[in-house]
């Protein structure tokens, strides 16, 4: 598969694209980080340490959508961009659109799964 072509309901991202994902996801790893790190300095309560929800959500769905080289807002939006960041093109095939839309959805209920997974751990472990 190459780097510079859309494949609906495969790749919608080119490789700068792709980078930003992976930003997003190390991002999200070191707000996760910061959190627990918070939550064991401070004797959290179990449902306290939910909120680590959120930052591994955006960890989750940073480091799924590098690894799927398809970004979930560019599939329901039905767009892709392999050009500069945020040169967006549009899909304009039905097919490849609901292609798109499948993908992102299983991308968004992947991302979902890991951060509720992770959160699971850290709230039973005992801090």
């Amino acid at each position: 598969m190459s780097d510079s072509t859309y494949i609906a309901g495969t790749c919608n991202i080119g490789e700068k694209e792709i980078r930003r994902r992976q930003l997003v996801a190390v991002i999200g790893a070191i707000l996760s980080l910061v959190s627990l790190i918070g939550f064991i300095s401070t004797d959290s309560t179990r449902s306290v340490r939910l909120g680590i929800f959120l930052p591994l959500m955006i960890a989750a769905v940073g480091f799924v959508q590098s690894r799927s080289k398809f970004c979930l807002a560019y599939g329901f939006a039905g767009t892709f961009n392999f050009g500069k960041l945020g040169d967006l093109s549009r899909v304009s095939d039905p097919v490849s659109k609901a292609a798109d839309r499948a993908t992102a959805l299983r991308i968004l209920t992947k991302s979902f799964l890991l951060a509720a997974i992770a959160t699971a751990v850290v709230v039973v472990l005992p801090l």
